[in-house]
């Protein structure tokens, strides 16, 4: 008999760093039952930090996926006979370095759970995450941790999430006391209060006991209920009129299925809160995942294209009887082989059958599969729509292939990837590793989109890039621990890329004679700066505009040939020679972005044109009107936010201005400033270390990509003659 679809709920845990995540997901564990030991992150025993690395640096930094079963209300109510609904989870790092693990499931997940630090609010990285959510059209509630945290402030945070992200956020549950006085959770909509001993590491929140609405709460919970029946009635006509009549008449059911059909079309996102790590309010959050957060069927059914019909748009219903379509969106090599993780979107896959990865047109066996919890896993004989799981004898595929039915090819829209902005030389210590590690390096490139290498042919170095210090840092550790290659490492550097500042056209001519058949190709190439968006709406274009573009690692293609000055055939070849010259750069050997490519006219000869000939002209071409685009350096600029005591605002400020920095922002909390700022990369170099000896260790900073400016020509002048 098949599965009820709508018992499954796959959400992820995302947040900023050291908000809460994986103890969040520790408890959750713990109280559904698939763990009896509670792991602590602390103390490196956390089961969804599996990782050595994780363990001592005491932070996440592969996502990690398990799943669990929990049945609604029964943690207050021993004798209920809710159903039990299957949890899919992920817990994602928090670290920027490690965005792309948070981007790759937040992708393939139908909901997740935004943790924010009760004193901090929204953090750097908590507005990074919601952006990532948001793209991918993920529903989410918000759970307010650490509240038992010295500074914890509720109202601060909720307000924070209200103005920093611009996100509905409803009140459901809300803290009696917080700080040295958090007691316990109030529920808002049924009005009572849920206790338990903290302090009690035998129990450890498995006895709640229930109470009416405290005396000294009375006040708080009458102002926050007035907000959550305002907004929730805001989501429902019918629940608007009897709002105006009679607020009170109000029914927590029919509350429930407002917010509950609210939250799914993203027009609300309930507001928890709690102490993870003291074991208050994950029960109620994970009552909120089941009530509030979408099971595969309240989806929309996925749309891909036809790879046999580029303009046919292929719908999948997420059900079992359709034919077989997921999404590789993970690869991980571990000792037992290659894993890959894969979301089924619709129909069954069964072990040992064969399908097709749409995206290379090629077959693959799927010889094992597993159900995942952190590294232990469970042999699967199928899977059906709604499930997660991880496969061996997939070969090929990368982050983002589609895998499906050879009958009923499908390719889905991959999740996209942020450009790495610092990258270092890399060398075997021994001529002998040559080998391994080039094979090590395709390896960590399957399995990480964000991490890129290259051979740069003038020095002679292979070339590692990625997302920060310590992405490059644990990337050299696992090629030294997972694929025993000793390597020796040159200075971190930035990725800085070329641009061009205007309109400009040029013509590209490759003409050869040497005796016999010649080489002769010519066109002409108009370039202009495009960065994806549509110029009328400032607005980013749609996926099908940009696929008409050929939009692609930052450039765009078109082809405005009428009339077969050029045959078609040709066409290709420009592109391919035009993107080639834009990889290998104008100015400097930094790859040129930003950038959409026309072209426009030429010539050709029936006799010596070929497909070289043309590729040649086209890097010619583009060259050519690179220069007389006004090419320019781009450097990466980092948001930074920065945590310091007061006595040290000014040391902080004039230490960010020295290094370029703009001060965008400065918040005032008690004795604390909160100071944003956006500096180049180039200048933050150690930063965490000069901080900490300029506030005697007690400033804290976080950091994040932000976005590509322009080079001051003083820097621009120093780049190009190093």
């Amino acid at each position: 008999m098949s599965r009820d679809l709508t018992k499954i709920r796959n959400i992820g845990i995302a947040a900023h760093i050291d908000a809460g995540k994986t103890t969040t997901s520790e408890r959750i564990l713990f109280y559904t039952g698939r763990v009896h030991k509670v792991g602590e992150v602390h103390e490196g025993t956390a089961v969804m930090d599996f990782d050595p690395e994780e363990q001592k640096r005491g932070i996440t930094i592969n996502s990690a996926a398990t799943y669990c079963k929990w049945k609604p209300g029964a943690w207050v109510n021993k004798g209920s006979d809710a159903a039990m609904y299957d949890i899919n989870l992920i817990d994602t790092p928090g670290h920027v370095d490690f965005t792309v693990e948070v981007e790759r499931s937040l992708r393939v997940l139908d909901g997740a759970v935004a943790v924010f630090d009760g004193k901090e609010g929204v953090e750097a990285q908590s507005e990074t995450v919601w952006r990532q959510a948001t793209k991918y059209n993920v529903p989410r509630i918000c759970f307010i941790n650490k509240m038992d945290k010295v500074g914890a402030d509720y109202d601060y945070c909720y307000n924070s999430i209200l103005d920093r992200l611009g996100a509905p956020a409803i009140p459901v549950v809300i803290p009696d006391g917080q700080a040295d006085t958090f007691k316990g959770v109030i529920d808002i909509i049924d009005q009572v209060g849920y206790y338990t001993d903290m302090n009690d590491e035998k129990d450890r929140g498995n006895t709640v006991v229930m109470k009416p609405v405290p005396e000294h709460m009375k006040e708080k919970v009458a102002h926050y209920r007035a907000i959550m029946l305002e907004k929730i009635a805001e989501l429902d006509d019918a629940l608007m009129d009897k709002y105006l009549t009679d607020p009170e008449s109000l029914q927590p059911a029919e509350l429930r299925a407002a917010l509950r059909k609210g939250t799914i079309a993203f027009k609300a996102h309930p507001l928890y809160c709690g102490s993870a790590y003291k074991y208050v309010g994950v029960q109620k959050v994970l009552d909120g995942v089941i009530e509030y957060l979408p099971s595969p069927v309240d989806m929309p059914a996925v749309k891909g294209t036809n790879p046999r019909d580029k303009d046919k748009v292929e719908i999948r219903e997420r059900q079992p009887d359709q034919p077989f379509c997921g999404l590789a969106f993970k690869i991980v090599d571990d000792k037992f082989g290659t894993l890959t993780y894969v979301r089924v979107y619709s129909g069954v896959l069964e072990k040992g059958t064969r399908i097709l990865n749409a995206n290379k047109d090629s077959r693959e066996n799927v010889s094992r599969m597993f159900q995942m919890s952190a590294d232990d896993r469970e042999a699967r004989d199928s899977a059906e729509a709604g499930d997660i799981i991880a496969v061996i004898g997939i070969d090929e595929a990368n982050t983002g292939d589609t895998l499906c039915d050879p009958d009923h090819p499908i390719i889905l829209e991959r999740p996209s990837f942020p450009e790495p902005v610092i990258s270092m030389s890399i060398e075997p210590k021994s001529g002998a590793d040559k080998q391994k590690l080039g094979d090590a390096l395709t390896k960590l490139r399957r399995q990480d989109p964000t991490f890129r290498t290259k051979y740069d042919e003038e020095t002679g170095e292979t070339v590692i890039a990625g997302m920060g210090e310590l992405h490059l840092e644990i990337l050299k550790m696992r090629l030294t621990r997972d694929y025993k290659v000793d390597v020796v490492v040159g200075k971190p550097k930035v990725a800085y890329k070329e641009a061009i500042t205007r309109k400009a056209v040029a013509r590209g001519k490759h003409v050869k004679q040497s005796g016999g058949r010649g080489q002769f190709g010519d066109c002409t190439l108009e370039v202009e700066p495009f960065d994806g968006t549509d110029p009328a709406t400032g607005l980013p274009m749609d996926a099908d505009k940009l696929k008409k573009l050929s939009w692609e690692d930052g450039v765009a293609f078109e082809n405005k040939i009428f009339g077969g000055s050029i045959p078609k055939e040709f066409i290709p070849s420009i592109e391919y020679g035009a993107r080639m010259a834009c990889k290998t750069g104008v100015l400097a050997n930094f790859p040129l972005l930003n950038v959409k490519i026309a072209v426009t006219d030429g010539s050709y000869h029936q006799v010596d044109s070929s497909q070289v000939a043309f590729e040649l002209a086209g890097q010619i071409a583009l060259k050519e009107a690179a220069k007389a685009a006004g090419l320019t350096l781009m450097e990466p600029i980092m948001k930074v936010v920065v945590t310091t005591p007061k006595d040290f605002q000014g040391n902080v400020t004039g230490d960010l201005n020295r290094r370029r920095g703009l001060i965008v922002n400065s918040d005032e909390r008690g004795n604390t400033t909160i100071i944003e700022a956006e500096v180049p990369l180039s200048e933050m170099f150690g930063y965490t270390t000069e901080l900490r000896s300029m506030s005697t260790g007690r400033a804290a900073s976080a950091m994040e990509p932000l976005k590509y400016a322009e080079v001051p020509a003083n820097v621009k002048k120093q780049i190009l003659e190093g």
